[in-house]
């Protein structure tokens, strides 16, 4: 029986990418275990791995538990269970494995894998803090087998800069999309009139929506002021995503400053972000950072047209007139890509479907095939 273990910083990661992995592989026979802080509490992963372990550690890189106690247990734990493949992700938890694990790997002939879920070093990244994540990676790309990137900026990067071999470079197409979940035909109509209704928002109003967690690097200040500077009172705009009480109440007061605080909704953590989609003539994501911006997937899967910002991981899913890009910081861009959206609604229609075709080489069912590739061989060369 072959053994993997996933090993993530925090359990939600788990929840939002790899639920389907873990039970295509316990399916076809394997073990699957998982590590991550906090895990042994969270009842969806003890369902559905066969062991998960807890480690002390933390998504701020700084913090000192991360090199104190997490790094023994990582040990501990491997030594013990005898994986064949450690597939990491997550930044603190991929490199605090590798670290732990480098004197350990050869001796219990298991394979490293590490997916980046997109670089902390690019070209918006300030010089300093690019060449101190460009030397970690480098330095831990000494103890991986394999690295998979899930963008073409970030495989283009790993490759220029020698952070491993470029055969054990691998890129797949982002981490999966369930398109038969993110399908325009299965939310009913029902439903999506619904949401309005509790938006207080009319069938002939237009709903704009943001899908991101409410922190800086997403620049949902940019999304508010763009969406105050279209100036439609019957446009609304909504941000579906969790955020920090503070940012909340920032985002809420600069809506009142401009005076669109009528026209803007915080709905918070939503578990129905199909349906919004689907309300919403088109989603926004104003980033100037991401890997592969899951949100834009599920968008485009749902036939909705997504402005986008130019950078990694936004511009290879966009490209090909699939969605409209701006630059990074660029609020008038922003208003424009909203005002072209409301007036040009066969085109974005036209969009929406050549979407959800290119979606097609980021299903799940593909995503997961390339992982079974890639376990089998890193399998032959134990």
């Amino acid at each position: 029986m072959n053994r993997l273990l996933i090993i993530t910083t925090i359990p939600g990661t788990i929840h939002a990418f790899l639920l389907p992995f873990a039970a295509h592989f316990r399916a076809a026979g394997w073990r699957v275990d998982a590590m991550a802080c906090g895990i042994s509490d969270d009842a969806e992963c003890l369902q559905a791995f066969d062991r998960v372990w807890d480690v002390e550690w933390s998504r701020n890189p700084l913090d000192p538990r991360n090199f104190l106690a997490a790094p023994q247990v990582v040990r501990e734990v491997v030594k013990r269970e005898k994986y064949d493949i450690i597939h990491v992700h997550t930044p603190v938890a991929a490199f605090v494995t590798r670290y732990a694990l480098k004197d350990l790997k050869k001796q219990q002939k298991c394979q490293v894998i590490y997916t980046a879920h997109g670089f902390h070093f690019h070209p918006l990244g300030k010089p300093l803090k690019n060449a101190i994540f460009q030397a970690l990676e480098h330095l831990a790309g000494s103890w991986t087998d394999y690295l998979v990137t899930i963008n073409r900026e970030d495989e283009a990067a790993a490759k220029k800069h020698h952070l491993l071999p470029s055969d054990r470079i691998c890129y797949m197409p982002g981490i999966g999309v369930n398109l038969d979940y993110y399908h325009p035909d299965l939310v009913p109509e029902a439903e999506v009139a619904r949401v309005r209704q509790d938006l207080g928002i009319t069938t002939e109003s237009f709903l704009f929506l943001t899908v991101a967690e409410l922190i800086p690097r997403k620049r949902p200040r940019d999304i508010i002021q763009a969406f105050a500077a279209l100036n439609r009172p019957g446009v609304h705009l909504a941000l579906a995503g969790p955020g920090e009480s503070q940012i909340v109440q920032e985002m809420r007061q600069l809506a009142s400053d401009l005076k669109v605080k009528n026209q803007v909704h915080f709905l918070g953590k939503r578990s129905d972000i199909p349906t919004l989609i689907k309300a919403s003539i088109a989603t926004i994501l104003a980033s100037e950072q991401e890997g592969l911006a899951r949100c834009v997937l599920e968008s485009l899967s749902m036939e909705i047209t997504v402005i986008g910002t130019k950078i990694r991981g936004i511009q290879d899913i966009l490209e090909d007139e699939c969605g409209i890009l701006v630059e990074p910081g660029d609020i008038p861009g922003i208003t424009q890509a909203m005002d072209w959206v409301l007036n040009h609604s066969e085109e974005v229609q036209t969009m929406g479907k050549k979407g959800r075709h290119k979606m097609e080489n980021y299903q799940i069912d593909h995503i997961i095939k390339l992982h079974e590739n890639l376990y089998a061989e890193a399998l032959s060369h134990r």
